[in-house]
């Protein structure tokens, strides 16, 4: 089978809720990454092939295949397509799925993958929001099939963070020292300058909001829980953000042809799914399935991106892959450096590319829980 290559990746800084990047069009933010994109790898932006951008709740800036408004909106040839693509959090991550699995059928041989999303203008879930006007209270409940199915059962992300938690016997305490972690793993790598040759800045803003230098476990343990009953809290959940990313992808064909030097190749891609109620615990069982189909074992793999959706959902995962702790998330995540949604599977695999360069590792592999239930799995081998 062909190989696909990783020419560059790049993101923005991510912006928090009203912060920087707050009042960007959403078209204007994913050009941005486009445009350095293309630039820092000096290909003529007249031979991509696809754009494929990840983005949820297509609503208002982000409606209309912003994955096309997006190219246009950078002055790139209309020649070139665009489509994008939902698959909840791991949308841009299956972005660079799709674009990889084009290049490895022979059918195209430079593609951008990337994503945006701007939670500040359009809300999480605000698609179905949105469907209410409709007569939709959600998504589910309208349906025979899934009521025979699931019956009335809760369908929510904090009731699974919840669930898991319980499950797995993880207190609220190793919940918040595991945010604090983050918190603390993001800002040495801020202060070291680590994120610099991943984020391309946005005018003036250059430097990730989300992380606090203020916190302390004590104030995380002041806080009240999302509900009564519930062990989970703002802080060791995920920061609503903005902010946009992308992903170069070229067949060696491409490569050869116009000089270029790929950082790393795509050395697996698979997506699994799991029980939708539970949701967020797909990353279990989708990393176990992408080892043993890649051949590999959990010590073969030196650095871990796993998207902190909520601190449960990473604990969990450690505990059932018997990952080492202190190659996940290596520079924080989710809970320190926020999560813009459509945009975050291209963001961690911007910050695993330069990470195990810094560190001289030759594998890292990415994983995050999804909407339904799904999670999606890359790993990458570094050149």
């Amino acid at each position: 089978m062909a190989e696909a290559y990783i020419v560059d990746a790049v993101r923005t800084a991510v912006g928090k809720r009203g912060g920087a990047l707050s009042g960007v069009h959403s078209a204007d933010l994913a050009a941005h990454v486009i445009t350095a994109l293309v630039e820092r790898a000096g290909v003529d932006p007249a031979l991509v092939d696809d754009v494929i951008l990840g983005c949820t709740d297509t609503i208002g800036s982000q409606a209309g295949n912003i994955a096309r408004t997006a190219w246009l909106a950078a002055g790139y040839p209309n020649h070139v397509p665009g489509v994008t693509v939902d698959r909840q959090c791991g949308s841009s991550q299956q972005a660079v799925h799709f674009a990889a699995q084009a290049i490895m059928s022979g059918t195209q041989d430079l593609v951008v993958a990337g994503g945006v999303q701007n939670m500040s203008q359009i809300p999480i879930s605000a698609a179905m929001i949105a469907g209410r006007e409709y007569g939709f209270d959600d998504p589910f409940s309208g349906s025979k099939g899934w009521q025979e199915r699931f019956g009335s059962a809760e369908v929510s992300q904090f009731r699974s963070a919840d669930m898991i938690a319980g499950h797995w016997d993880i207190s609220r305490e190793a919940m918040e020292e595991f945010a604090f972690r983050s918190h603390q793993r993001a800002l040495a790598a801020l202060d070291s300058g680590r994120f610099e040759r991943e984020i391309v800045p946005f005018e003036r803003f250059r430097l990730d909001e989300g992380p606090r230098r203020d916190t302390t476990l004590e104030r995380m343990a002041g806080l009240k829980p999302l509900s009564e009953g519930s062990q989970i809290t703002a802080a060791v959940a995920s920061q609503i953000s903005d902010g946009a990313s992308a992903t170069l992808l070229a067949s060696e064909a491409f490569v050869r042809e116009h000089g270029l030097t790929p950082r790393a190749r795509v050395h697996h891609l698979s997506v699994r799914a799991a029980d939708p109620v539970w949701m967020l615990t797909g990353p279990i069982p989708a990393t176990s399935y992408a080892l043993r189909r890649a051949g590999m074992s959990i010590e073969d793999i030196d650095l871990f991106e796993v998207n902190e959706a909520f601190a449960s959902v990473v604990l969990a995962w450690i505990e059932e892959t018997g990952a080492d702790p202190e190659r996940v998330n290596v520079n924080g995540g989710g809970i320190a450096l926020g999560h813009p949604i459509g945009a975050t599977g291209t963001k961690l695999l911007a910050t695993l590319l330069h990470e195990l360069e810094a560190r001289g590792g030759r594998y890292g592999l990415q994983t995050m829980c999804e909407g339904g239930g799904t999670a999606n799995v890359t790993i990458i081998e570094r050149l």
